[in-house]
């Protein structure tokens, strides 16, 4: 759909999937880790309940100032997550959403990436019912998961 905005100007109007996907792309620009970006939004009813970032507890140094561990040490992607001083940006946003008392069950989470299975475990007990996200990630596990849990899993292309 295309709104009018001006004699000259004609603005395509996003989809409410395309919205929140280029909102979490703009939230994960505060991202602190050194090797990936992630953006999450967490959506009720087609309003903004939370958004997260992946990097440093709050306080705390964070990668871009201190270095990335996991690339020390040569860690492949998807592996030893506990070897990061970051959280995910699914941590930050199910976070957020806590710490100011607004309920996620029956949310949707948009994210710029498919969430691992520690975020996935996360997701599946704070009663998220589904998952838009824009890009993939090695987790096989984590898709088993949410199929198990029966929390709908779309890719949407931004």
């Amino acid at each position: 759909m295309s709104v009018k905005i001006s004699s000259k100007k004609v603005c395509r109007r996003p989809s409410w999937d395309e919205y929140f996907l280029e909102v979490a792309a703009l939230v994960s620009r505060r991202a602190t880790c050194l090797r990936r970006c992630v953006g999450a939004v967490l959506v009720k009813e087609k309003r903004i309940l939370a958004t997260g970032y992946n990097g440093a507890p709050s306080g705390l140094a964070h990668c871009m100032d201190v270095g990335c561990l996991r690339q020390k040490l040569k860690v492949p992607s998807g592996e030893r997550h506990e070897l990061c001083r970051g959280l995910h940006a699914e941590h930050n946003v199910l976070l957020q959403a806590a710490l100011h008392g607004t309920s996620t069950k029956g949310s949707v989470l948009y994210v710029t990436n498919q969430p691992c299975v520690i975020c996935a475990k996360m997701i599946i007990n704070a009663g998220i019912k589904e998952i838009v996200t824009a890009g993939d990630y090695p987790d096989t596990l984590a898709k088993n998961f949410f199929k198990e849990a029966k929390i709908k899993v779309r890719r949407v292309k931004r």
